[in-house]
């Protein structure tokens, strides 16, 4: 987070888009920021905006921060960690959402769009697929900034919390398989990955984006035999190079796909439709026609999950047997390893603040910086995401036109 000049979001990328005499403009309006964390209210999301190190870079810059109790407490930091690195802890969410900024991890709960004030700016998940019109009218309704951290760019187009979320997503998800095969469990008794002289266990992995490419990554590194399927060609050859090595792939067809569970110990759902439920891909007669004890982890439960046979479980109770498949299909894989996760998100919500500060306030740094624009679906309480506004039927802007007349 110290490197500012190597940093992904650097706003001095994005500022070629505009005549150079408006950027050396916008950049010397410095700024100091009031940043509000608020402890996370959904069922066992134990992660966090900022970790205590992004704290201290952030107020030795000047800048205020207020947590609420216990907001660090899931990912494994106490109240005092974040008091030793500047930050003033307060008892209610309230007070957290005095500040001018609201940093969250998972989307405003409706008791907290209550307490949004006007020209607020929020930085949470969208997950829009899941939310009602009157939830976003609401929003709106508060003329508040909503920038959905998931869909911001950095400067060669990538998503980096998508993709630093998905790392962790398909690591971890080989090594639940691996405890679901083993005896501990009650599984098989077999050891994901394979050893002299006895044959590897196989995983099916759906899905060639960057979960299905860490997922592949680990189990390969553990030596089991992979085979990877996606609907996409492009996908495949990518994943394939990337991984530098001759895997199986193939496209999504329903016969191959069939024959290859049929003798899977792990299949990996990996699958993920932007904007929308996930298509299911294994059908129930898919799940009857695999092997007794083998494994489902079913990552794309989040957005309906892409095995028919799936159905919403938690940390505590983690899977469901049927037909004699263990299913695990926790929606939120990386609240499991809360520390690395809150860990790889502030490292890129702290550098996101650090230029806000730089540029006098949200509405500088986001006429300067296109990539977290692009993470803007209120601004001042109008709706500025096309897809959310013809998912729903809501009326809305170009977020380009709205920066242009500030």
């Amino acid at each position: 987070m110290k490197a500012r000049k190597s940093s992904i979001l650097s706003a001095s990328v994005m500022s070629g888009l505009m005549p150079q005499e408006e950027t050396l403009e916008v950049g010397k309006k410095k700024s100091s920021l009031f940043i509000g964390i608020p402890k996370e209210t959904s069922l066992q999301e134990n992660r966090v905006a900022l970790v205590p190190q992004a704290v201290v870079l952030l107020v030795n810059n000047g800048h205020k921060v207020v947590i609420e109790r216990g907001a660090g407490k899931g990912a494994n930091f106490a109240d005092n960690d974040y008091s030793e690195a500047g930050a003033e802890i307060v008892n209610g969410i309230k007070e957290v959402f005095e500040a001018d900024i609201v940093m969250k991890v998972e989307p405003l709960a409706p008791g907290e769009i209550d307490l949004l004030k006007p020209k607020q700016t929020v930085f949470s998940a969208l997950q829009m697929a899941i939310h009602p019109k009157n939830y976003i009218k609401k929003l709106i309704a508060k003329k508040v900034h909503a920038i959905a951290f998931d869909n911001i760019q950095d400067s060669h187009g990538k998503f980096p919390v998508i993709q630093s979320m998905g790392e962790i997503a398909g690591n971890t998800s080989i090594l639940i398989a691996a405890e679901l095969l083993s005896n501990v469990n009650g599984g098989k008794g077999f050891m994901l990955g394979g050893v002299a002289g006895v044959p590897a266990t196989e995983v099916v992995i759906l899905g060639a984006g960057t979960v299905g490419e860490f997922a592949a990554r680990s189990a390969i590194g553990l030596g089991a035999t992979v085979k990877i399927f996606d609907d996409s060609l492009y996908k495949l050859r990518r994943l394939q190079n990337d991984l530098s090595m001759r895997v199986f792939t193939s496209i999504l067809q329903p016969d191959v796909l069939h024959a290859e569970l049929k003798t899977a110990d792990v299949v990996i759902g990996a699958i993920r439709a932007p904007d929308k439920q996930t298509p299911c891909i294994v059908t129930e007669e898919m799940i009857q026609a695999m092997k007794p004890g083998s494994v489902v982890v079913d990552i794309s439960i989040d957005q309906g999950g892409c095995f028919e046979t799936s159905k919403i479980t938690d940390h505590n109770k983690p899977t469901f047997i049927k037909h004699d498949v263990v299913h695990y299909c926790v929606p939120n894989i990386t609240s499991r390893v809360a520390r690395t996760a809150s860990c790889a998100l502030s490292n890129i919500f702290a550098d996101i603040l650090l230029e806000i500060g730089d540029y006098g306030g949200v509405d500088g740094m986001l006429k300067a910086n296109k990539g977290v624009r692009n993470g803007v679906y209120i601004y001042n309480g109008i709706l500025t995401n096309k897809m959310l506004g013809e998912h729903l039927g809501i009326s809305y802007k170009d977020i380009d036109l709205l920066m242009a007349a500030w």
